[in-house]
């Protein structure tokens, strides 16, 4: 056997949440955030949706408890800059509240500066944290923090 690195990770293909009404949480990322419904097993409480091309990404919902304990999860989905950039009219539009990093109501994007990536927080139904993001090929800029996407656009250029 040898020693040494193992196979570098490319990204994340899967993941999954638990949901407490599996027939709103489907309709909410189908016809709120437009993912392809995969597959769906009623009975078991389960379905299973595309993020992006079926060898991209997928996402599974599980119906289960939403008691005192639930776990809330948090995932960001990869977008293009215009598609974060038009996220908050879409989905103020779709009765979903945008909100900034810290969970305060938005109307614009913010700017994670320390990458630099434009991003936008909502919650699904079930209350987990979700997030479009795009990362800026801009230099990264600590010194900025976190910010709305007009302050960022603002800034003098550096050097």
């Amino acid at each position: 056997m040898t020693q040494g690195l193992p196979p570098q990770i490319s990204g994340i293909y899967e993941t999954h949440l638990t949901v407490a009404d599996l027939p709103r949480a489907v309709a909410f990322y189908r016809d709120v955030l437009g993912l392809e419904l995969a597959h769906e097993v009623p009975s078991r409480g389960i379905a299973f949706f595309w993020v992006g091309a079926r060898e991209q990404g997928m996402l599974g919902l599980w119906q289960g408890s939403h008691g005192p304990l639930q776990m809330l999860g948090h995932f960001a989905f990869r977008m293009s800059r215009q598609g974060v950039l038009d996220a908050p009219a879409t989905l103020r539009n779709a009765g979903v509240q945008p909100l900034g990093f810290h969970g305060e109501p938005v109307t614009e994007p913010v700017v994670l500066g320390w990458m630099p990536a434009v991003s936008l927080y909502f919650k699904d139904p079930d209350g987990h944290s979700l997030e479009c993001i795009h990362v800026l090929p801009d230099a990264p800029d600590p010194g900025f923090g976190i910010g709305p996407w007009s302050a960022w656009q603002a800034r003098a250029p550096a050097g």
